[in-house]
């Protein structure tokens, strides 16, 4: 059967930049499953897969733009450290923060200078270019509970 709008799809995966280094796999977990044509991944694999089948494997080079988006310099804000209540602050340390809309957003800390620290609000694969290798291991048209739920019941998909 082909990946079509509302199949759940299922597949292995593993995810690298364009260097090469690796950001996620699912080696040694469940099979990740999904709903065709319900904005559960990233709308550049998604597209990717239609229309292909249970044992296809797919190389999908995904750009920014259709994964995570392209990097926004408005969510990058420097702020006094004295702000982080004499804590100590290193770079890679993630921190939540609301804005006035009262939104939750993480910040991952990027540089801390000079007592001044550098926070970066975007998704940490924005503006990167995404390479996935892909192994859909099945493909089955979606129940009407799972469409009625937004979200694939059994392995691979979300548990009550």
């Amino acid at each position: 059967m082909q990946i079509t709008k509302n199949s759940v799809v299922s597949f292995h995966y593993t995810l690298n930049d364009a260097d090469g280094k690796l950001l996620d796999t699912s080696a040694g977990r469940d099979v990740f499953a999904y709903i065709q044509g319900h904005q559960m991944i990233v709308p550049g694999l998604e597209r990717q897969l239609e229309g292909k089948q249970a044992g296809d494997k797919v190389q999908a080079v995904v750009p920014a733009s259709e994964g995570y988006g392209e990097l926004d310099p408005s969510l990058v804000h420097k702020v006094p450290a004295d702000r982080f209540g004499g804590q100590q602050v290193e770079p890679g340390m993630q921190f939540q923060a609301g804005n006035e809309g009262g939104d939750m957003g993480v910040f991952t800390v990027i540089s801390v200078e000079d007592g001044i620290v550098a926070l970066n609000g975007n998704h940490p694969l924005a503006g990167v270019t995404l390479h996935f290798n892909v192994e859909i291991t099945d493909v089955r048209m979606a129940t009407e509970e799972e469409l009625s739920h937004g979200h694939v019941h059994g392995a691979g998909g979300h548990h009550h």
